[in-house]
């Protein structure tokens, strides 16, 4: 009999469970290795496409809008009284005294100082004395043409005495009149040996004492005194051409002094002269302040600020956007397909944390605050969504 036939049927069931468990352990081994294979495939799928993802940089956006208020342009100013006189003398002579010092309020017509004038007293009575022998002169000779008038009548006297006798009188009148004048024109000129003020104002300036020479200068001599009307004050700023169109009559602006700190003075505009300083590029403002309390001094600088109006037309970002390269200032921004677009801009103002762009970008613009480096036109770019709608002042 053969051995297969010999074969006990348990051993039989042995062999047949050893090939099932050898089956079962080939076919985990394959399925670890297959599994083994499709995760390996699977992260390194996953780890190329992350590495793809961190390739792109992620961007922070903001959309530039029209600020909320206009810029401020501080510049110096002159303050000069509202009305200021130098006095002049009109007469030689010296001075005879003074009646108010440096500081002492006056009012118009008040004597400020007198000269004395030795030699124009002398002319001024010779000149009357003139006048009352030209007079005089003038009576006899109306009293003498009179008469001969009457003789006229009955052809005592002929009638060309009669004519030589009234030209007489009308000469003598003539010179009469001319004595006058020359009085007053002696008496006005002494008038002038008393320094009056010419307005209510202050004497901001006394350069003469008793005693001192004074020779009539006609405008061209020292001044004696100065008054001064200090009750309002005129403001010069030499405002740059760029901003004259901004700064008209009735504008406001807030002055700032020295001897004040913290203190504001408010002015107002009131004329401009209209034309453009070919050496410097200004025109030339003036400004009124009030000052009824005397607290400005004029003569004195001062800071003054004028509030410029929105430029609506004028979009602000923040002062990180901005590129500087050799291809000069740009700004980044992101197009519709999520790419880097550079556009080439002009600051109108600088802020500090934010400018104001005067030309290069729209409203629409979604511009790049603090681009990273290395980034190129047409990059593609990621944005960071809690920045996609961030404004300019949120960002700063």
């Amino acid at each position: 009999m053969s051995s297969e036939v010999s074969m006990h049927p348990a051993q039989k069931l042995s062999k047949r469970g050893l090939r099932l468990a050898g089956l079962v352990v080939a076919v985990v081994l394959i399925a670890v290795v297959v599994i083994g294979l499709i995760t390996r495939a699977t992260q390194a799928s996953n780890l190329k496409t992350w590495t793809q993802e961190q390739a792109v940089p992620t961007v922070s956006v903001i959309t530039p809008e029209p600020g909320s208020k206009g810029p401020v342009l501080d510049l110096p100013g002159r303050l000069e009284a509202y009305v200021r006189a130098p006095i002049y003398a009109q007469v030689s002579g010296y001075l005879k005294d003074w009646k108010t010092d440096i500081g002492a309020p006056v009012k118009a017509g008040e004597l400020l100082g007198e000269i004395s004038t030795p030699e124009i007293d002398q002319q001024l009575l010779q000149a009357r004395a003139d006048l009352a022998s030209a007079k005089a002169n003038a009576d006899l000779a109306a009293i003498t043409a009179k008469r001969w008038q009457a003789m006229l009548g009955s052809d005592s006297v002929a009638q060309q005495d009669v004519d030589q006798r009234t030209g007489d009188y009308a000469a003598k009148v003539a010179l009469m009149n001319a004595a006058q004048a020359n009085v007053d024109r002696l008496e006005a000129t002494k008038a002038f040996a008393r320094l009056v003020a010419p307005f209510d104002g202050v004497v901001t300036a006394r350069d003469t004492d008793v005693g001192a020479l004074i020779n009539s200068g006609g405008g061209t001599g020292p001044e004696l005194f100065v008054v001064s009307d200090i009750h309002k004050l005129r403001v010069y700023v030499q405002v740059p051409q760029a901003y004259g169109p901004s700064i008209r009559p009735g504008s406001d602006a807030v002055l700032m002094v020295p001897e004040y700190p913290g203190r504001e003075f408010h002015a107002q505009v009131i004329a401009t002269s209209n034309a453009v300083n070919a050496s410097s590029g200004t025109t030339l403002v003036q400004l009124m302040v009030d000052n009824a309390d005397s607290k400005l001094m004029p003569g004195s600088f001062a800071h003054v600020r004028f509030s410029l109006p929105v430029d609506t037309a004028a979009l602000r970002v923040p002062a990180s956007s901005l590129i500087f390269d050799n291809a000069g200032l740009r700004v980044a921004t992101v197009d519709g397909d999520n790419k880097i677009a550079f556009k080439t801009v002009s600051i109108m103002f600088d802020y500090g944390k934010t400018v104001e762009i005067g030309s290069g970008l729209t409203s629409g613009d979604r511009v790049i605050d603090s681009p990273p480096d290395g980034i190129k036109n047409g990059d593609a770019v990621k944005i960071a969504s809690d920045n996609a709608t961030a404004k300019p002042h949120e960002k700063a």
